[in-house]
């Protein structure tokens, strides 16, 4: 569970992480490219952060994780510049890909498709009584 200074502290890398991102993306002239953080875990002794990434074009997805992943201690410095006055350590940062909204996406199409589990109990599978 999440203690509200651990909350505080992901809110503010968020917000922060944002602002440095897209700004990289705007300096550097890449056009169609939207990087938005969409959740931020922050570990209960503030050390290390996990920084979930929505990316959109997803088929840029990989390959803008990984130039991220390259520049990592570049973000950290930017990132430690913006909340000095907030924060001693600047966690540790670890990016990684939110698919949740293509998890979505998927039970969407699950559920629009012909064969809906909701409305045909029978593509479901049985529970085996113990």
């Amino acid at each position: 569970m999440e203690t509200n200074r651990q909350k505080k502290i992901a809110g503010v890398i968020q917000k922060d992480l944002v602002d440095i991102l897209q700004g990289e993306v705007r300096k550097n002239g890449v056009s169609n490219l939207v990087i938005s953080v969409s959740k931020v875990y922050v570990t209960s002794d503030l050390a290390f952060a996990t920084v979930h990434l929505s990316i959109f074009p997803p088929e840029k997805s990989a390959e803008t994780l990984a130039a991220i992943k390259t520049n990592t201690p570049l973000i950290k410095h930017d990132l430690s510049q913006r909340v000095k006055l907030q924060l001693r350590r600047v966690p540790n940062l670890t990016f990684k890909i939110d698919d949740s909204l293509d998890y979505i996406e998927k039970i969407d199409n699950a559920l629009n498709s012909r064969e809906n589990p909701i409305d045909n109990r029978d593509l479901l599978e049985k529970r085996k009584k113990s």
